[in-house]
């Protein structure tokens, strides 16, 4: 029997107690900060980009990895016997898959399936952990496909940043362009849908920003159980640590499988700024 392996990129975050103990292997995605070109997670972290952002005159830009990234890690698997589902950041908010997809085309009997998940973060995440415990129950690389394509439908984001100027300035605005030019107290609350970020609603307040995310996400879930949820945030634990709090109390306890803390990654950082924090959701799965 053929082994799958999980190939995902450095913008879901998937927390390491998550992810350690399956076969998991991640193509980071690049910040470039003016002459320095940082691979996201691994020359730096989530903490010291926030850090850094704070103070920064020069802002950061990001860029994909190449397709000669993707081969490398492809091609390693490959000679260890794996099969790939290659799993990533919607195709409506960066190039990455197109870059999975070079590679693949370089590698044209390889057994590689790819797989666009119109999400990133922990949406894009629990569909990766899903498939990878499958594969590790034996799953084939028809049925990983299958699971993550299904789990990441039931998936969503909804988050609140507090400006729109790092999503308009790096062009990753979207439908949210909506609520450019509202007055600056106000809070925009955003979802990722049909792999784009779009306009939710405006709040006055953080606070009240987060207490109508649980209300949108609880419509969002309906009656589909099991649920899995992550507060992500962008250098705003304690923040995410009482939106996850609050989550669980909205749901019995019996319907909540699983929950985890995540920190957005510093390439998705670029884009929402500091501050911003947000509910992951899969549903029924």
């Amino acid at each position: 029997m053929s082994k799958v392996a999980l190939v995902t990129d450095s913008t879901a975050y998937i927390p390491a107690e998550l992810s350690k103990q399956s076969a998991i292997y991640t193509v980071p995605l690049q910040v470039i900060w003016g002459d320095e070109t940082q691979r996201d997670g691994i020359d730096i972290t989530p903490e010291a980009f926030y850090a850094r952002l704070q103070t920064a005159r020069v802002l950061p830009t990001t860029s994909q990895p190449s397709p000669a990234a993707f081969k490398s890690i492809y091609e390693e698997l490959l000679s260890q016997g794996y099969q790939i589902l290659s799993v990533h950041i919607s195709s409506k908010l960066s190039g990455t898959i197109d870059s999975a997809q070079q590679a693949k085309a370089m590698l044209p009997q390889a057994p590689i399936e790819i797989v666009d998940s119109e999400l990133t973060s922990m949406g894009m995440g629990y569909p990766v952990l899903l498939a990878a415990r499958a594969a590790e129950q034996g799953a084939t690389l028809k049925e990983c496909k299958t699971l993550a394509e299904q789990a990441c439908r039931n998936s969503g984001i909804i988050f609140a940043v507090n400006t729109l100027e790092f999503l308009h300035r790096g062009g990753r605005i979207g439908g949210a362009a909506a609520f450019l030019g509202t007055a600056l107290n106000l809070k925009p609350l955003l979802e990722l849908r049909g792999g784009r970020i779009e306009a939710v609603e405006r709040i006055r307040t953080m606070g009240k920003a987060t207490e109508r995310l649980l209300d949108l996400i609880e419509q969002r879930v309906g009656s589909r159980t099991p649920i899995r949820l992550a507060a992500v945030h962008a250098g705003a634990r304690e923040l995410a640590e009482t939106l996850l709090e609050k989550a669980r109390a909205r749901f019995s306890i019996s319907s909540v499988s699983q929950t985890s803390i995540a920190e957005v990654s510093p390439v998705i950082g670029v884009h929402t700024g500091p501050g911003c924090v947000g509910l992951t959701f899969t549903a029924g799965m």
